[in-house]
């Protein structure tokens, strides 16, 4: 009896316990609902705007042409894929691919912009993307960069010289004759610049 006593009370303790593993996983899998449908509202408001916009920034940039973005697969938002479509001045609509290494940069731009009007951003690192773009082009990214400079701070690392002219303060390295490297900073008047560092 003192036995069966110790097992009743065994399996007693274990059957809440299961219980309570069962009410909590019911529990996990609501609020995961919960958060699969406020991310896939999200996405789909933040999507529609940077669609709208990336239109707007690739006929901006590329001085015509057209372009937009697609979801793969529309009736799963949860997981489909975005793809881009663009269409150049004077070319055929053709798949990202084959575009050239400037139009590429180009429209990974405008796609940035798009997204920075949908979701401003506090600052944001640009990496040589002007490194392929010809004057033209460069022209054009640098008054984008300018009106962005007024609700987000853009570090921007470049060797163009049209770019450089934009920013309000430039840091650069240099390597002196003992092989050490020395960083070297010049901050601009608030009137030539536009917040770009």
């Amino acid at each position: 009896p003192q036995e069966y006593r110790e097992v009743l009370h065994r399996h007693q303790f274990l059957q809440s316990q299961m219980v309570d593993l069962e009410q909590s996983a019911g529990s996990l899998q609501r609020v995961v609902k919960e958060l699969d449908q406020v991310m896939e509202k999200e996405f789909l408001s933040v999507f529609s705007v940077a669609a709208e916009e990336f239109s707007r920034y690739f006929e901006v940039l590329f001085g015509g042409g057209q372009a937009r973005l697609a979801l793969t697969d529309a009736e799963n938002p949860a997981s489909t894929g975005v793809e881009i479509i663009a269409r150049p001045p004077g070319k055929r609509q053709q798949s990202l691919a084959l575009l050239s290494g400037g139009e590429r940069a180009l429209t990974a731009t405008a796609l940035l912009f798009a997204v920075l009007k949908a979701r401003p951003l506090p600052f944001c690192l640009l990496d040589e993307v002007d490194a392929m773009l010809d004057e033209a082009n460069v022209g054009r990214f640098r008054v984008l960069l300018e009106e962005f400079a007024n609700h987000t701070q853009f570090i921007v690392i470049t060797h163009n010289r049209q770019t450089i002219e934009a920013a309000r303060a430039i840091y650069g390295v240099s390597m002196g004759e003992d092989g050490v490297s020395k960083v070297i900073s010049l901050r601009l008047e608030e009137e030539q610049g536009a917040g770009i560092g």
